[in-house]
């Protein structure tokens, strides 16, 4: 053929098209048995989402009452504690300060507060 014939007069370059797609399509296409329940998650999913995008947006943190393993004094504590908790009985420690949630010292017992 002439190199001056139109494009649409040429002849094809590469493969005939195939019926069915190609396998890697075929991969990205989501399957049918996946499909989840939006308006009803578990409670299981729920706690791994985001505190924001829950459907009922609730927070990660709550207030726990801490017995010492000394003196057995009850104190209160909040569970994303930044500073050190003493016992106020004894002195001795309670908690320690990370990143997120505080770290209870071996031996102590807590409970988590409910709301009232």
């Amino acid at each position: 053929r002439l190199a001056t014939e139109p494009p649409s007069l040429r002849a094809p370059r590469g493969p005939a098209p195939s019926a069915s797609p190609p396998a890697a399509a075929q991969a990205r296409r989501p399957r049918r048995g996946t499909m989840k329940d939006l308006l009803h998650p578990s409670a299981a999913e729920q706690r791994r989402t985001h505190k924001l995008k829950r459907l009922v947006q609730s927070p990660n943190s709550y207030f726990m009452d801490v017995k010492c393993p000394g003196c057995f004094q009850i104190t209160t504590l909040y569970s994303h504690a930044q500073t050190v908790v003493l016992c106020s009985g004894c002195t001795s420690l309670l908690s320690q300060p990370t990143g997120g949630k505080c770290r209870l010292v071996e031996g102590c017992s807590f409970r988590r507060k409910m709301d009232s």
